[in-house]
């Protein structure tokens, strides 16, 4: 039987823990321990704040040349006076800006080893890109998907790449609305679009794997877990984090919540993990947290928004082959591009 048919994650099949030896506490610096990466080429989407940045400098010093896309170009001059980073100009809501990106990262002739879909918006109002799709699901979801197609001739000439999309236990908060997922003829709910941006990420990341593991390359998406001090949450309104009970009546984050949150190096570990783990290089599709196969959350796992550490397992709906299947169709007519993998 071929090999490649047996190894996606098609309706979860692979999607249990695989004792990696790490744990929720891990960090980029416990999971890129004796990995070298001279010679590799890597992009970061969003790479320059909260665990976007951690997961650069982890990837920078150990010896990959880190391509970061930034929408803030000072902020990101700024915050990457690091060896071996490239900053260029993108905005994941504009699509000329990702070609333009892309067209020049494929003239450097690089190779592209590590791709990492990182940057996301989180619970904002009610925004349409010039397109007119929701803001959420064009920076989480379509942004990444035009990029990772665009970039797919430097991903195949890598030979054995891996692209990461930075997912969610925000997924839970909704399944992928077929019918309409721009909002255009039902109320919007900002905790739905995010939700469904999220969901978006695993399907993707489920047929991106399944389709792309013939050349060698493999995907994951991953949930960072609860972060402390990143920059996701700017805009939610706080009347959601106290309808959450994580923060009291003055908008003030409980401590004994902030206690279990996770630093920005525990939050990028994950990503790392998958970038660089040698248990993952036989299978890929999976959905990962707490730097190892998350397992599938069937209704069985009780959630508690004031304590991060239930919030975790993948439901199925974001691994279900025939909804993955129908968001590549849909993300190519909505991108207009056909990601073909010659």
């Amino acid at each position: 039987m071929n090999q490649v048919l047996k190894v996606d994650n098609y309706n979860g099949q692979l999607q249990k823990p695989i004792d990696s030896g790490f744990t929720a506490t891990s960090t980029t610096k416990d999971v890129i321990k004796g990995i070298d990466l001279h010679g590799k080429t890597a992009i970061v989407t969003g790479g320059y704040a909260g665990i976007g940045l951690e997961t650069v400098k982890t990837l920078a010093q150990a010896g990959a040349h880190v391509w970061v896309p930034a929408r803030d170009l000072k902020k990101a001059q700024k915050n990457l006076d690091i060896a071996g980073v490239t900053i260029k100009a993108m905005d994941l809501m504009d699509p000329s800006s990702i070609d333009n990106f892309a067209d020049e990262f494929l003239r450097s002739g690089r190779p592209l080893d590590i791709l990492v879909n990182n940057a996301g918006i989180m619970w904002v109002p009610l925004r349409r890109d010039s397109r007119g799709f929701e803001s959420q699901l064009s920076t989480n979801h379509l942004g990444h998907f035009q990029l990772t197609a665009r970039l797919w001739p430097a991903l195949k000439k890598a030979s054995s790449a891996r692209v990461v999309t930075v997912s969610s236990y925000g997924h839970q908060m909704a399944p992928f609305n077929f019918e309409d997922p721009n909002f255009n003829h039902r109320q919007y709910e900002t905790l739905q679009g995010y939700g469904q941006s999220k969901t978006a990420n695993n399907l993707f990341t489920v047929v991106l794997d399944r389709r792309a593991s013939k050349h060698g390359i493999r995907a994951y998406s991953v949930h960072p877990g609860s972060v402390h001090g990143t920059d996701l949450g700017r805009e939610a309104p706080m009347e959601l984090f106290k309808q959450m009970g994580t923060h009291d009546a003055n908008g003030n984050i409980y401590p004994e919540v902030e206690k279990k949150l996770k630093t920005n190096a525990q939050g990028a570990a994950t990503t790392v993990w998958c970038v660089t783990s040698p248990m993952l290089e036989e299978m890929g599709g999976v959905y990962c947290e707490n730097c190892d196969i998350a397992q599938i959350d069937n209704g069985d796992i009780e959630h508690k928004y004031d304590d991060p550490s239930t919030l975790h397992g993948v439901r199925p709906y974001s691994l279900d082959a025939e909804n993955a299947r129908l968001l590549w169709t849909l993300s190519e007519e909505m991108t207009n591009i056909k990601f073909e993998m010659h």
